[in-house]
Order: C-alpha cells, then sequence, then structure tokens
C-alpha cells in the first residue's frame, strides 16, 4: 500500500509560481514511477507530468518549458515546480504512484491562477 498527500496549491496571480509536493508513504520502495495529473472543472482529468526512478521526465506540451518535475529520496516525495503560470493552469492537481501492482492517487490539491 502506498500513501499519497499533495500540498502547495493556492491562488496565484498570473505569471506567478507554484511549487507542489507529492509525498508518499508506505510501501515507497514499490513506486516506479511518479506522474502529476490535474483536473479543470468540467474537463476530465489529463497528464502534466512524469517522473521515474531513473530520474527520467516526461512533460506534456502544454506546461513544457514552464514546470519542472523533480524528486527526492528516490521517488518519496515528487514536486512541480510551476512557472509563468496562466489562468487555464487552474485545477486540481493530483499525484500518482505507479507500482507493478497499481496505481495510487492522492486526494488533490487546489491551484487558482487569478488576478
Amino acid at each position: 500500500q502506498v500513501q499519497l498527500v499533495e500540498s502547495g496549491g493556492g491562488l496565484v496571480q498570473p505569471g506567478g509560481s507554484l511549487r507542489l509536493s507529492c509525498a508518499a508513504s508506505g510501501s515507497t520502495a514499490s513506486i516506479n514511477v511518479m506522474r502529476w495529473y490535474r483536473q479543470a472543472p468540467g474537463k476530465e482529468r489529463e497528464l502534466v507530468a512524469v517522473i521515474t526512478s531513473a530520474g527520467n521526465t516526461f512533460y506534456k506540451d502544454f506546461v513544457r518549458g514552464r514546470f519542472i518535475i523533480s524528486r527526492v529520496n528516490g521517488l518519496e516525495t515528487v514536486y512541480l515546480q510551476m512557472n509563468s503560470l496562466k489562468p487555464e493552469d487552474t485545477a486540481v492537481y493530483y499525484c500518482n504512484a505507479e507500482t507493478r501492482i497499481m496505481h495510487y492517487w492522492g486526494q488533490g490539491t487546489q491551484v487558482t491562477v487569478s488576478s
């Protein structure tokens, strides 16, 4: 079992920055991949960024160059540094952990980009 807790969301003005954190507990050694997803009101949940246990990263086009995913202590803590935020980045951001057996989700953290 893996438990995930996201934090760091909030209200920020366009052009501003936020850093989201995802803290994993439980069987963290079994995590192979961590992902950040987001879901805006009325829209489907979408992938934002990925980081593997080897440190490989992937970004969706709409955040590449603005967001940075990073990790500490393997995949026990994963960050999403979000820069140059836009109103369209407003969403609930979720952390997802992939093991060999299943995926785990956190409860999400709200990010609102507005002036």
